[in-house]
């Protein structure tokens, strides 16, 4: 099956964002509890660079592919999981990047640099870490998973976020979030 990409953020609507969500059907990693315990040997970088013993993953697809496989223990342990296998992960700072945002009928989606959308909301919150004069910000994507705001698209949501008044919060799927470490 051949990969289409979804469009570009600006020229989708909330519901097509929406259904663009739906139609990428994970696997239910939390139902799997497999005995089989080993390391996987893979390193998710600060930048988002995934590596294998030490060699670059160069294929968006596997990098999807295994993405969709990520949890993150209460411990703040990461696994790759599947039915009859936990492998550890280490993840150098956030899961994924978010590489674009766009403020859509009032709510926030973001990409990120697997091509998932996501809605910030209450399941998908947004946090900021780190002090004023250099914050970093994070969106929960899933199962303990964040993504970390790059540059462009931390200055894309300060953006939005002056355009609404000057508290530096945004708002979407009705919650509030600061972008101001506390």
């Amino acid at each position: 099956m051949v990969y289409t990409p979804p469009p570009e953020l600006a020229g989708m609507s909330l519901a097509e964002i929406a259904e663009a969500v739906a139609e990428r059907r994970l696997p239910p990693v939390e139902q799997w509890s497999p005995e089989n315990v080993d390391e996987s040997h893979m390193v998710i970088r600060t930048d988002g660079t995934w590596l294998h013993d030490g060699s670059e993953i160069t294929r968006p697809a596997m990098v999807r592919a295994f993405s969709g496989l990520l949890n993150r223990e209460e411990d703040g342990s990461y696994w790759l999981v599947v039915p009859y296998q936990k492998l550890s992960i280490e993840v150098e700072d956030a899961c994924f990047i978010a590489t674009d945002v766009s403020q859509v009928d009032g709510d926030l989606a973001f990409r990120l640099n697997t091509d998932e959308l996501v809605v910030a909301g209450p399941d998908n919150a947004i946090r900021a870490e780190g002090d004023p004069q250099a914050p970093a910000l994070y969106i929960h994507i899933r199962r303990g998973c964040e993504a970390r705001l790059n540059r462009s698209t931390y200055q894309q949501l300060a953006q939005i976020a002056l355009a609404e008044g000057d508290d530096w919060t945004v708002t979407s799927g009705g919650e509030t979030y600061s972008l101001l470490p506390a």
